[in-house]
């Protein structure tokens, strides 16, 4: 199953610290990122490589986990729990990979609402100090 092997891969990067060398090696050219926060899919490597690394520095603390991970051939569903400034955040990361173990789709939903407002709030300015 090539999302297993994707999971293992998926494992590294996020033990590495969501680089840009580790997500590079796993993701697609066209990888597609849906966000919980913006309302268009974000398209091509550079864009997601952008979002995903700016989840690791909001999300990524030290209070995330994964709590659960369901694998079906080229896709992986992981649930995952963290504490962002004292809201509970809630998700799951569906992930598809192509028949070379690349990423090609990444979908991030999180719940309650108030966690969606402080993702929004945080990957937002992660995402500005990215771009200066």
């Amino acid at each position: 199953m090539i999302a297993e092997a994707g999971l293992k891969h998926w494992h590294k990067v996020i033990e590495g610290g969501s680089t840009a060398d580790g997500l590079g090696a796993i993701l697609h050219d066209d990888a597609v990122f849906h966000s919980p926060v913006v309302h268009t899919p974000q398209r091509g490597k550079p864009i997601v490589m952008a979002y995903l690394m700016a989840a690791g520095q909001t999300l990524g603390n030290d209070s995330f986990t994964y709590v659960r991970d369901i694998v079906d051939g080229n896709h992986l569903m992981l649930e995952f729990s963290t504490e962002m400034e004292g809201i509970a955040v809630n998700g799951i990361d569906l992930i598809t990979f192509d028949d070379d173990g690349l990423i090609t789709d990444f979908k991030v939903m999180v719940r309650p609402l108030k966690a969606v407002n402080k993702v929004w709030e945080m990957m937002g300015r992660e995402l500005e100090k990215a771009k200066s």
